[in-house]
């Protein structure tokens, strides 16, 4: 038996539910603010495949818009409920460059974890920030966009001191500020009114999603409650994921932590 996997297992719906609960924290919050928001990637795909989680999956994804993320980044630490705290790359030194809600009273470990920098390991929702595009083919945008993001992502990451190293800074270094280059250019030449996506150092994929497909924002049902949804979520999971509604082969149907701990300390011990 793989005792790992099996205790991964055993403690993935409390996980869900505990995130669920992050989720509806930061729904209430928006909703009180008028800040939007919407499912995004996997959470979106698992409302409208499962209605509810994907049932191997293990977080939540959502988005909003930069200037939406900028304001809830200044309103949730004030709103937040009692162990919820809102990890950004300026209060904690994650290296990874979006937003996370933490639920400080469990653990969560994934493949990627830098245990040498003190920073929040609970559970978490993922919030993306979006931004217009300039009016560039798709292939433009898988060429430029996933290569800025790789190379940013290989950068941010901790290196050990070797001539590997040192070629793969001054590489990638040159690289990124290339595509960098190339995509000032596209947003100083084209108009901005027709794609929306991730901002670039966090589209690995290169999508863009039309802005009538997003907007305006409908709802759906996501463990049976209403959230945020584009306008169109099947055009939406189609840039995604193509055939999202294909069921990958149960090989495939794994949980993405290396570790999992719905909760660090019973709530009833927390409340004294």
């Amino acid at each position: 038996m793989n005792y790992i996997t099996e205790f991964k297992q055993r403690n993935l719906r409390r996980a869900q539910l505990k995130q669920l609960s992050i989720l509806e924290e930061i729904d209430r919050i928006c909703r009180k603010h008028d800040i939007k928001y919407w499912l995004d990637g996997g959470s979106l795909l698992g409302a409208v495949r499962h209605g509810g989680f994907i049932p191997w999956d293990d977080d939540i994804d959502i988005a909003m818009t930069l200037d939406d993320s900028r304001r809830f980044a200044e309103v949730a630490p004030k709103e937040l409920r009692s162990g919820l705290v809102l990890q950004t790359p300026e209060t904690e030194h994650t290296r990874e460059p979006i937003m996370k809600v933490r639920d400080l009273n469990s653990f969560y470990v994934e493949g990627t974890e830098d245990f040498s920098l003190d920073y929040s390991k609970g559970l978490f929702v993922d919030i993306f920030p979006f931004i217009p595009y300039p009016n560039v083919s798709r292939s433009f945008c898988k060429r430029y966009g996933k290569a800025m993001s790789k190379c940013y992502s290989i950068l941010h990451h901790s290196h050990q001191y070797s001539w590997r190293a040192t070629f793969e800074l001054f590489y990638f270094g040159a690289k990124y500020l290339f595509c960098k280059a190339m995509w000032a250019a596209a947003f100083a030449l084209r108009k901005r009114d027709t794609y929306i996506s991730n901002v670039l150092i966090n589209n690995g994929y290169g999508i863009m999603h039309r802005r009538d497909c997003l907007f305006p924002l409908s709802t759906i049902e996501f463990e049976g409650k209403r959230f945020a949804a584009p306008a169109d979520p099947d055009a939406y999971l189609s840039d995604l994921y193509l055939n999202y509604m294909e069921v990958p082969p149960k090989e495939k149907q794994k949980v993405h932590a290396v570790f999992i701990m719905p909760e660090l300390i019973e709530e009833t011990e927390v409340k004294k």
